[in-house]
């Protein structure tokens, strides 16, 4: 029979390109050794591992001979690299990877052939961590001991180092593309003996980043394994090695629930130096306390409780649907059912401390915290899930518990893992997670509710009955009294939502969901000051997450978060909008106290930072998508914290402004890193002087940014026009700087998913559309000097470096103060601005007798902008201080304080502007555009023209 015989049709395309590929780089003489090899069991197995894994014929179409040894062979064994052949780093490196991808690549085809099961795959990987840890631990030991001698007590004693694994490497559950969570520790503090003596806390964190670099690296060979620290005392922040002493102090006084929880899959899986073995069983002894309680620690229910709070929650929040790691039903609610009888009962029951989550189920039916046949219907489930994730991860060879939202792809895993269809895989995979959720929702379970009568029931039977028309008078009667007033028109809008085919078509448990929803909202709403307004908003954002329900259960779980979400959709419409079109944002409410607490510049830019940590560094898709959420995110803080009162108008423009700077930063490094990737580095430039800064103009450049404000930006650089980059692709300086602003509005304005992070306006730049993208500094001020129309002056004034290079946007705002302190005729430069002034009422103004339009009317906003300007360039050649700064209201203090304007025309122009300002904000979050009733600003306007005639009438 031919191999295609044992491939459906539709994946025999995928087949035949792979099978084919691998025949083409193995030979005849390998090619015809793997098919004499070929039975009516091989063969099937031959078509499933092709079929679903590019990284196992990737890994074969390299080693052709693999192949052969995986059919010929029961099981090709594991050894450790002979230290004695390894005299370099880098060949320690491949003979680790190289072994990493031969067990890796021979556990796809045991699995994939039905050969291993998901325990004994899972031990080889485990195995094969231990191994890999031990050897480079072994190695980079030798050459430390060389160099510097061994690491000793204060007594003399030889200090060993023991690697605690954590996680699944602890339970010895490793699966393909793992991490593997580390904690490494010595016994006692000291020095080592060489002739370059180090302190034992020097000398072992070294070894550790030479253990973690060996392994963690990616070489042209790959990695081994991504190595974790995270898990250690403090964190990130603590010291990457520990002694014995330091970690019982920390454990006793600072340990957390959470690492109690961490610590009970923890086990040496690597040791070195003298006495090693009884110093790891030292360390578990010490561990033991803090791990296991005495007594049955009812204590931990409450921070349990918590902690299956909290999966839930990132569920709900993240549509975790198709994760079966992370989603309802999924691998890490089986690890929590088993981890949480451990911390409460292990102290007095020492059988349930064991690691591994096969061992540990029987055991908790058997002692009665399961019910009968629990147990083994949770086992299934989960060697299920553990064989469909080790499935996902053997395509690619990446790290994910996602199933593909492609049906081919699905049909591709359900063949590989044996099934013949994606259906009867879904339908395994819908039980398997039921029986994992029922279970997961019954463990240390809330208490029950009371069963008393409450006023929300009245709301329950409204919605229920809000299409009966024999009830329509009652149903009127208590919306009116609750104050949702005209009540017609509220209960228009329940029965329009009730009666909708897309209620009609939800799945029993969404249906569920919304029904638990809509009594709490209702009954929440009566209590704001305009129920029915607040209905109106909030109906669209229920609308737009009813087919993602799991965000009905944050609500309904949340109290706080509905009375919060009403209170700003009530409030502005804009906030309304945000979060229908991404509900992820309802997270943000979670926290109360973070979502009302302002942020300075400083903790924007670090949020960010450590956002974006989270996110792959080669993945620009999702790095994209990681701004714009964080964007959305501190959007929706700012707007709260302006309709709560938390935050005044100039320090909601500030912090917008803020917001702006530290995305408009990370944006550049990323279009940076694309750019230097392919073309290499400009001459003299790096990623810490670009040589290339963005200058922001207009409200971004005067920190007056307001919601949905787009940017007005310009380029420059100063690097040597005649260098070239220094990568193979190479390029001159112009076309590099030109490609990066290209890359950079491209992160900027892209409509992803979640739309765009700004859109971005250029040309303010140096002859506008018309004129290089980017611009040299040189450049910049030649035609500043020689060919700048008097507007793009005026535009100047508002100008400074907002990202990049530090030292050039030094360089930039030197020469904005030389260019804006030239002497100027002050009349022609009076009838210019007056002239620029008129044109822009006359296309822009939407005044008349019965409006004011706050930016372009008579005496608004920015009539006070050309007077700001004025100033600016007619007197800083005599004040160069009033330039200094960018913003119109500090400008008009610096008038005030040079004797420029006297101080009280400054102080009414600065109280109009701000009026006017927030006035417009209010406006802007309302939805509605920026004009007011004629009757409005009477005053302000009547001081503005006034001060406008004076200067410039």
């Amino acid at each position: 029979m031919s191999m295609m015989d044992f491939c459906p049709p539709q994946h025999q395309a995928i087949f035949a390109k792979r099978w084919e590929g691998w025949c083409a780089t193995a030979g005849a003489e390998v090619v015809a050794e793997v098919e004499a090899l070929l039975d009516e069991h091989r063969s099937p197995a031959l078509a499933r591992v092709f079929v679903g894994s590019d990284f196992f014929v990737q890994q074969c179409s390299r080693h052709p001979w693999w192949l052969a040894s995986f059919l010929r062979e029961e099981d090709c064994g594991l050894v450790a690299p002979d230290l004695e052949e390894i005299e370099t780093e880098e060949q320690l490196e491949k003979a680790l990877r190289d072994l990493r991808n031969r067990v890796n690549t021979e556990v796809i085809y045991r699995d994939f052939a039905g050969q291993w099961d998901i325990p004994t795959t899972c031990a080889r990987l485990t195995r094969l961590a231990e191994v890999c840890i031990q050897t480079a631990v072994d190695w980079h030991r030798e050459k430390m001991v060389a160099r510097h001698g061994e690491p000793r007590s204060r007594d003399g004693d030889i200090q060993p180092m023991v690697v605690l694994g954590m996680g699944k490497l602890g339970a010895r559950e490793l699966n393909l593309s793992s991490d593997i969570d580390l904690i490494f520790a010595y016994p006692e503090p000291g020095q080592s003996d060489g002739e370059k003596p180090l302190e034992n806390q020097a000398w072992f964190q070294r070894l550790g980043q030479r253990l973690i670099k060996s392994l963690d690296a990616v070489t042209a060979d790959g990695f081994v394994f991504r190595v974790d620290m995270r898990l250690r005392p403090y964190g990130d922040s603590g010291p990457l090695v520990s002694h014995y002493a330091a970690l019982e102090d920390y454990y006793q006084t600072q340990g957390r629930e959470w690492e109690r929880y961490a610590m009970i899959k923890a086990r040496p899986v690597a040791m070195s130096g003298a006495s090693a073995a009884e110093a790891a069983e030292e360390l578990m002894e010490l561990l033991r306390p803090f791990t296991y309680r005495r007594y049955i620690d009812f204590s931990v229910i409450d921070a349990l409780r918590e902690m299956k709070t909290l999966i839930q929650r990132q569920v709900r929040a993240r549509g975790l649907i198709d994760n079966i790691k992370l989603g309802r039903g999924g691998i890490r609610e089986v690890e929590f059912i088993a981890q949480a009888f451990q911390l409460i009962r292990g102290g007095r029951e020492p059988d349930l401390r064991v690691r591994n989550i096969l061992k540990v189920l029987p055991l908790l039916e058997e002692g009665g915290h399961l019910p009968e046949g629990a147990a083994a219907e949770l086992r299934d489930a989960y060697l299920l899930l553990r064989r469909v994730e080790h499935g996902l991860q053997a395509e690619k060879d990446h790290q994910t518990q996602t199933l593909p939202p492609e049906i081919e792809r699905r049909e591709q895993l359900a063949f590989a893992l044996g099934y013949d269809s994606w259906a009867t895989l879904e339908n395994a995979l819908v039980q398997a997670r039921a029986a994992i959720e029922r279970e997961f929702d019954e463990v240390i379970a809330p208490p029950e509710e009371s069963s008393e009568i409450t006023d929300s029931d009245q709301w329950e039977f409204l919605w229920a009955g809000c299409e009966r028309a024999d009830d329509r008078d009652s149903w009127l009667e208590q919306l009116h009294n609750a104050g949702f007033q005209p009540a017609a028109k509220a209960l228009e809008a329940l029965s329009s939502l009730h009666g909708d085919r897309i209620v009609a078509a939800l799945p029993a448990t969404g249906r569920q969901r919304l029904d638990q929803t809509m009594p709490l909202l209702l009954a929440a709403a009566s209590e704001v000051s305009e129920p029915l307004l607040a209905l109106g908003r909030v109906l669209p954002l229920l609308r737009s997450i009813l087919r993602r329900s799991a965000y009905l259960v944050l609500i309904n779980e949340n109290p706080p978060v509905l009375n919060q979400l009403l209170h700003l959709c009530s409030a502005s419409p804009w906030i309304a909008d945000l979060l229908a079109r991404h509900p992820i944002l309802l997270d943000e409410m979670l926290d109360q106290r973070r979502l009302l607490q302002p942020s300075t510049a400083a903790d924007v830019a670090d949020d960010l930072r450590q956002h974006m940590l989270r996110v792959d560094e080669d993945d620009l898709e999702a790095q994209m998508e990681a701004l714009r959420h964080f964007k959305q995110g501190q959007s929706l803080r700012i707007a709260a914290q302006e309709v709560t009162g938390a935050l005044p108008l100039m320090k909601v423009s500030d912090s917008l402004t803020w917001l702006a700077e530290a995305i408009l930063q990370q944006s550049l490094t990323l279009a940076w890193q694309q750019v230097v990737e392919k073309h290499g580095e400009p001459k003299d430039a790096s990623a810490e002087d670009m040589r290339f800064s963005i200058v922001a103009y207009g409200k971004l450049g005067g920190l007056e940014l307001g919601h949905g404000s787009d940017l007005d930006i310009v380029f420059v650089h100063d690097a040597d026009s005649a260098g070239y980059t220094s990568g193979e692709r190479s390029l001159d300086a112009q076309s590099f700087y030109t490609r990066l602003a290209q890359r950079l509005i491209h992160i900027l304005q892209t409509r992803t998913l979640s739309g765009p992070l700004y859109e971005v306006d250029t040309r303010l730049r140096p002859s506008g559309n018309s004129g290089l993208l980017v611009t040299s500094l040189s450049a910049f001020e030649k035609y500043q000097r020689e060919s700048a129309w008097t507007w793009e002056h005026q535009a100047l004034v508002r100008a400074r470096p907002v990202a990049g290079s530090q030292r050039l946007g030094l360089a930039f705002e030197d020469l904005r103060t030389r260019l804006l302190c030239e002497v100027r005729d002050e009349q022609k430069l009076r009838k210019e601005v007056v002239e620029m002034r008129n044109k822009m009422r006359a296309h822009l103004d939407k005044s008349n007798d019965r409006q004011f339009d706050l930016k372009h009317g008579p005496g608004g906003i920015v009539d006070i902008e050309f007077m700001v300007q004025y100033a600016a360039l007619a007197w800083a050649q005599g004040a160069p201080s009033i330039v200094r700064y960018t913003d119109n209201i500090r400008i008009l203090e610096s008038l005030s304080e040079a004797g420029l304007m006297p101080a009280h025309q400054a102080a009414h122009l600065i109280d109009a502007y701000k009026a006017y300002r927030s006035e417009g904000h209010r406006l802007a979050l309302q939805q509605l555009p920026g004009v007011v009733s004629g009757d409005q600003f009477e005053a302000e306007r009547k001081t503005v023209e006034t001060t406008w005639q004076q200067m410039l009438g």
